[in-house]
This record gives structure tokens, C-alpha cells and sequence, in this order.
């Protein structure tokens, strides 16, 4: 595809108001003591997550065919980035935005049909994306979860873990081992894709979630499967070539959750401004002391720079672009300098940003979080050297 840097510049630069104007205006319904009170019980954000469906967020990247809104990615971006920024949490909301990007790719004409449109309207919650496995983590072509045919029905056996979610979803974006590794080609080579009913499964007791206790409110559970049965009708694409299904997914996950630990960065920043302005210590405002003033402004223009490469990740997606490394590089900054925010707005804060009260310490839990998932800072580092570089596999 021939690159039109005008048109890349102008989706680069792209704010879109009015997305970031109604998300504000949504927002506004849940405060602070909303998300407190939920943090503090470990319950799932029904009411904000029904609350984007039904403004249309969720359905942002479904093409208007299916019901979506069928916006550029820089557009879904914004709407996380502002979710976050004001205050709430879009971690119910993001997997809904991208993992409907499987079936859209890759998925048939029924498929397409059957589900978008649900999902778009948010009648079906798409929100579990089950990969990880205890023994291989992130060595994805090590997952050990098989999907065996049985007539008209794949029956699955396995475990998932670090699923968020799980219990508070209709279906789950599954990738199960269809063929043995031994006996294919290359290992990436085997995996197939599967939507998952996991109502039904849990229903017919086939599927059993074990919650996982987190420092974050992120619902998370180990999964396991007994036979739970997935029709031959709901295998995504080709069977045998999931792995490279779910590799161009990862992109679009990346570039999402950029945009959602900015907005996080962009908070912490605000409110640490502003304490650091009200609080008045020796006759004046602590905002005045370069020991307070200099690191705010310094992980301010952190902060700034990650925007700007997540915004190019974006644009360069919306393209068609290669951006494998645009994308890596954007989730990276964007969690490390919104963890020098969260940091500089701890320590702004002094005794009080520990004090549940100030909301503070559960937003620096929720960024310390994003430098280990969707991604962990050390696999983009390795990506980047090797696949950027040209550097060899690191060990």
C-alpha cells in the first residue's frame, strides 16, 4: 500500500471531540466512589460496561454493515484514552472492542452475521481471550489445551489461566492445539481458533473458573475444560492456523490499551497538579518546590512522547501498514512513562496517596499492572532487538 504521509499526519493528529466530549459526559455517571467501592468488593463494572454498549463505544471497530460504528482505530483509541483519563476503567470494556477483530478477519460469512451484530449491540459479551496456559505462559506454541473433532463437534480439554473476565462473559476467543506438535511441520503450525459458549459450558458443567486473587480488579480466573463442546460451525478460519490468527489481533490490542494507560498517566498527572497546587506547606503551595514541580513536569512530557508514538501506532494501522514494532513500542512507553506518573503522583501526594479515599494508590496498582500484561516490558524489549535490530534471540 502506497503511503499518503498527509493523510497519516492528519489520522496521527486526529482527536476526534466528539467521541472524547460523549465519553466525558458518560463518565461523569461514575465517580470515583463508584470504582472505589467496586475495587474494594472485587465486583465486574456491569453498570459502565452496559452503559458503553449502549453509547455505541464497544462497537466502535464493527463495521456499519454489522451494526458497529466502524471508526478508525485512532477513534477507539480516544475512547479508552478518555474512559481512563476521567477517571474509570476500561479493562471490562477493551478485550469487547478487539477480539470481535478475529472473526471480522478471519471468521466466514455466517459467522460475521451471527455474531457482529450481537456484539456490536452488546446482546453478546465478548470478553475472554483464552491463550495463556500455566506451562507455557507466554511460549504460546507450547499450550497444551487440545480441541479434538468429534463429528460434528470439537471437544475441548485443558486449562487457560490469567483469563480476565471469564464469569462475566458469553463467549470466549479460544486457541486449543487441534493437531499435536509432533506431528506438524513447525510449531506454529496446529493451533486452530474457536468461539467459545461459555454459558453453555458452565451450565453443563463442563467449564469450571477458579477466581485468581490480584492486586488489581481485573475479575481474573484460572479455566478449565472437561469436554466442553464447541461445534464444528464456530472454528475460526482454517483449522491448524489459529497461532497467526491470534498474532494479528495482538497488534490491535496493543494499540488500544496505548491509548487506555495514557488516559491513566494523563489522570494521575491531573491530580497531582492539582494537590500539589492546594496544598499549602510553609506558606505556600508544595506546587512551588522544584523537588515537586520538576518530576511532574518531567513525566508530563514523558507521558506526551508515548501519546505521540501511540497515535503513529495507530495511524499506521488504520493504514495497513506494517507496524509490528509502532505497536510494541507504544504499549512500552505508554506503561513506563504513566508508571513514572503514577509513581510522581504517589510521592506528590506524600501520606495521602496512600489513603483509599484519594483514588491515587488503586490507579498506581491498575498501571503497575500494564507493564506485565497484555504484554510484559521484557518480550517488547526482546521483540525490538531482534525483529528492530537485528539483533540475536536473547536467553
Amino acid at each position: 500500500m502506497d503511503l499518503n504521509i498527509e493523510d497519516l499526519q492528519m489520522n496521527i493528529g486526529n482527536d476526534y471531540p466528539d467521541f472524547r466530549e460523549g465519553v466525558r459526559k458518560l463518565c461523569a455517571h461514575f465517580p470515583d466512589k463508584y470504582w472505589r467501592d467496586l475495587d474494594k468488593a472485587g465486583e465486574y463494572p456491569d453498570a459502565f460496561v452496559k452503559a458503553m454498549g449502549d453509547g455505541g463505544y464497544l462497537s466502535a471497530l464493527v463495521p456499519e454493515e454489522y451494526g458497529g460504528l466502524g471508526v478508525p482505530f485512532r477513534a477507539a483509541q480516544v475512547v479508552l484514552e478518555t474512559v481512563h483519563a476521567e477517571g474509570c476503567n476500561a479493562a471490562a470494556c477493551i478485550a469487547q472492542m478487539y477480539t470481535m477483530g478475529t472473526v471480522l478477519k478471519h471468521g466466514n460469512a455466517d459467522q460475521k452475521q451471527r455474531y457482529l451484530p450481537k456484539i456490536a449491540t452488546g446482546e453478546l459479551r465478548l470478553q475472554a481471550f483464552g491463550v495463556t496456559e500455566p506451562g507455557a505462559g507466554s511460549e504460546t506454541l507450547k499450550l497444551k489445551t487440545r480441541a479434538v473433532r468429534d463429528g460434528d463437534r470439537y471437544l475441548i480439554n485443558g486449562q487457560k489461566i490469567w483469563t480476565s473476565r471469564a464469569a462475566h462473559t458469553d463467549l470466549m476467543l479460544l486457541l486449543a492445539r487441534t493437531t499435536p506438535i509432533d506431528e506438524v511441520k513447525h510449531r506454529k503450525h496446529g493451533l486452530s481458533v474457536f468461539l467459545l459458549d461459555m454459558k453453555r459450558g458452565l451450565r453443563e458443567g463442563t467449564i469450571e473458573l477458579r477466581p485468581i486473587d490480584i492486586m488489581t480488579n481485573h475479575l481474573t480466573y484460572e479455566v478449565f475444560f472437561k469436554d466442553a463442546v464447541v461445534p464444528v460451525e464456530d472454528l475460526i478460519g482454517e483449522e491448524g492456523e489459529g497461532f497467526s490468527y491470534i498474532l494479528s489481533g495482538m497488534n490491535a490490542e496493543r494499540t488500544l490499551a496505548s491509548g487506555l494507560i495514557i488516559g491513566s498517566g494523563k489522570w494521575l498527572l491531573k491530580r497531582a497538579v492539582d494537590y500539589a497546587n492546594e496544598r499549602v506547606v510553609f506558606g505556600g503551595p508544595i506546587s512551588r518546590n522544584q523537588g515537586i514541580q520538576f518530576p511532574i513536569a518531567d513525566a508530563y512530557a514523558q507521558l506526551d512522547a508515548a501519546d505521540l508514538m501511540g497515535r503513529r501506532a495507530a495511524a499506521m494501522l488504520d493504514a495497513g501498514l506494517d507496524c509490528g514494532y509502532e505497536v510494541n513500542a507504544a504499549k512500552h512507553l505508554a506503561a513506563e512513562a504513566a508508571w513514572n506518573a503514577a509513581d510522581v503522583a504517589m510521592q506528590t501526594y506524600g501520606g495521602f496517596g496512600v489513603a483509599r479515599e484519594y483514588d491515587v494508590e488503586r490507579v498506581w496498582r491498575e498501571v503497575r499492572h500494564f507493564r506485565t500484561a497484555p504484554i510484559s516490558t521484557n518480550l517488547i524489549l526482546a521483540y525490538i532487538g531482534q525483529h528492530r535490530l537485528g539483533m540475536p534471540k536473547s536467553y
